[in-house]
């Protein structure tokens, strides 16, 4: 199966989603912080990254830039999770990048299908 990484401050938000994931046969990787997910995403090689909005330090908006400004991970697969649904903050994630937003709370049902739907081959 795929690589898929999980960047989230919040232990049982970041638990709940490995597992899904885990129990889809996924491998899972994760991080905790925006510097943590900096260093460590590029090296994962992953097939999709789950992020995080709101995290103190860096926020996931400014991972999701610093991402899209390497050459290793600018095509990575990035699924934004936010509390935040105003319109004007998805419209800054979708401006900075990613390809998709989960509104917390969300159902595991909900996520795995877009999951799913990120790595879906294209063509």
């Amino acid at each position: 199966m795929s690589l898929i990484f999980v960047v989230d401050d919040d232990p049982d938000v970041r638990e709940l989603v490995e597992y899904k994931l885990i129990q889809s046969g996924h491998d899972v990787r994760s991080a905790t912080n925006g510097q943590d997910a900096l260093r460590l995403v590029p090296e994962a090689d992953a097939d999709l990254l789950l992020l995080d909005v709101m995290m103190p330090g860096l926020s996931g908006f400014d991972v999701l830039e610093r991402l899209r400004s390497q050459d290793s991970t600018r095509e990575l697969p990035i699924i934004m999770l936010t509390a935040k649904a105003q319109d004007a903050d998805s419209d800054r994630g979708f401006t900075l990048g990613a390809n998709d937003y989960v509104f917390k709370p969300f159902s595991p049902r909900e996520l795995m299908s877009r999951v799913n739907l990120q790595l879906e081959p294209v063509g």
